[in-house]
C-alpha cells in the first residue's frame, strides 16, 4: 500500500494533519492504533492561551496565541466539511480564587499576564457570582479572560475523522513500530511505502524505532484523570462558561458542554498507566464542589484516564527529522488548542515550505 504521506497517530493532531494534507491534494494513509489511552479522548477541550499562561513560557504563549487565532476559522471549515458540530464555545474563562491566599496567587498571575499584553479583567466576588451564580459564597474574586475558548473534544475529533474520511484519507487500524527511509513498518507485519512520513503518535512517539534518540527520550507519558458529570432532569446549568478555580492552592477546572455535561479535571501524574483511582476522583470532586457547591447535585457519568505526551520543556516537538520524515508530537496539555496550527505547520513542511515563525523554538533540534 502506497501514499504520498503516511501519518502515524489518529488523535486530533494526526487526524487534523491528515485532513489538511488531503485538502492540499496529497494521498494520505492514517495509521491509528485505536487505543483508549489517547489524550484526545480525555481532554476537556479548553482553548486557553490566557489562563494557561505561566511564568517562563513566553515562547509557548506566543505559539498558543497563534493557535487561538487560527482555531475558529479551522473549526468552521471543519464543521462544513464534516457536517458535524464541534461544540465551540466563546463565553471565555472565569478564573476564581477560593480564599485570600488563592486570590493573592491569582493576582500575581494576572499582573504577569497583563505585563506581557494579555487581556484579563479583574472582578470582585460579587461580579464573579453575577456571571456564575452557583459559585461558592466564599469565593474571594476572579479574573475574566474573554479571549479563551473551549470545544467539545470528542465532537471535534469525530468531525475531524469524518472530514478526513470524506476527502479520501485511508485509515489503517494498526501501530507504526519503525520508520526506515521510505518504509513504514506496522505491528501486524505489513510495510507501507511513502516518500513522506509524519510521526504524530503522542506519547507513543517515544516507542517508534528509527527516530533520533534525542526525540524519543524527550517525549514521555503523563497521566491525567478526568470526570464527566451530567445534569439530571430539572436541574439548571450550574455553570455557563469555563470556570478555573484555585482552591487552597490546588487547581481545578469545570468546562460545560452544550448537551448538559460538565467536564472536571484534571490530575497530572508522572505515571504511564490508565487506571482511574478513588483518590483522584475524590480530590477532583472535592475541589469542584468547594468552588461550585451545586456540582454535588450532578450525576457522576464517567471517570477516565489518558496519557498526555509531555516533554522536557512542556512545548511540542514539530519539524523535520530528515529527508521525508517529520515529527508532530509532545503537545502535552495543549493538543486540542494546537491542532489547527500544527496541521497548518506540517502541511507547509510537506509542501516544501516553512511553518510560521512562532514554531521556531519548538523544532526537534532543540533536544540535540
Amino acid at each position: 500500500m502506497n501514499a504520498d504521506v503516511v501519518i502515524a497517530g489518529g488523535g486530533v493532531i494526526g487526524t487534523a494533519i491528515a485532513w489538511s494534507a488531503a485538502r492540499g491534494g496529497l494521498s494520505v494513509i492514517l495509521v491509528d492504533p485505536g487505543r483508549g489511552d489517547a489524550a484526545s479522548l480525555v481532554a476537556a477541550g479548553m482553548l486557553g492561551p490566557v489562563t494557561e499562561s505561566v511564568f517562563g513560557e513566553q515562547d509557548l504563549l506566543n505559539l498558543n496565541l497563534l493557535a487561538i487565532r487560527r482555531f475558529a476559522a479551522f473549526s468552521a471549515e471543519l464543521e462544513a466539511a464534516a457536517g458535524h458540530v464541534t461544540g465551540l464555545r466563546t463565553e471565555g474563562t472565569l478564573a476564581v480564587a477560593y480564599d485570600s491566599g488563592d486570590l493573592a496567587a491569582l493576582r500575581r498571575l494576572t499582573a504577569f499576564r497583563r505585563s506581557i499584553g494579555l487581556e484579563a479583567a479583574e472582578l470582585d466576588a460579587r461580579a464573579c457570582r453575577k456571571l456564575e451564580p452557583f459559585l461558592a459564597p466564599g469565593v474571594h474574586g476572579g479574573v475574566l479572560a474573554t479571549g479563551d475558548l473551549s470545544v467539545d473534544n470528542r465532537r471535534y475529533l469525530a468531525a475531524l475523522r469524518e472530514a478526513a474520511r470524506a476527502i479520501g484519507v485511508q485509515t489503517v487500524t494498526d501501530t507504526v513500530t519503525e520508520v526506515a527511509g521510505t518504509r513504514v513498518r506496522l505491528a501486524a507485519g505489513d510495510t507501507l511505502r511513502t516518500p513522506r512520513t509524519v510521526i504524530a503518535a503522542g506519547w507513543a512517539t517515544s516507542q517508534i524505532g528509527g527516530l533520533p534518540d534525542q526525540v524519543r527520550k524527550a517525549i514521555r507519558p503523563v497521566k491525567g484523570q478526568i470526570l464527566r458529570l451530567r445534569h439530571p432532569a430539572g436541574i439548571p446549568p450550574v455553570i455557563t462558561r469555563t470556570v478555573r478555580a484555585i482552591v487552597q492552592g490546588r487547581d481545578v477546572y469545570l468546562v460545560p458542554r452544550a448537551d448538559g455535561e460538565v467536564v472536571v479535571g484534571a490530575t497530572q501524574e508522572e505515571r504511564d498507566d490508565t487506571i482511574v483511582t478513588a483518590g483522584a476522583t475524590h480530590d477532583l470532586l472535592r475541589d469542584a464542589m468547594t468552588a461550585v457547591p451545586a456540582v454535588s447535585e450532578l450525576v457522576l457519568a464517567e471517570t477516565s484516564a489518558g496519557l498526555r505526551p509531555g516533554t522536557q520543556d512542556n512545548g511540542p516537538v514539530v519539524g523535520r527529522l530528515g529527508d521525508g520524515l517529520i515529527v508532530a508530537a509532545g503537545h502535552f496539555r495543549n493538543g486540542i488548542l494546537l491542532s489547527a496550527a500544527t496541521a497548518e505547520a506540517v502541511t507547509a513542511i510537506l509542501a516544501g515550505g516553512e511553518p510560521p515563525a512562532e514554531w521556531a523554538p519548538f523544532s526537534p533540534g532543540r533536544f540535540a
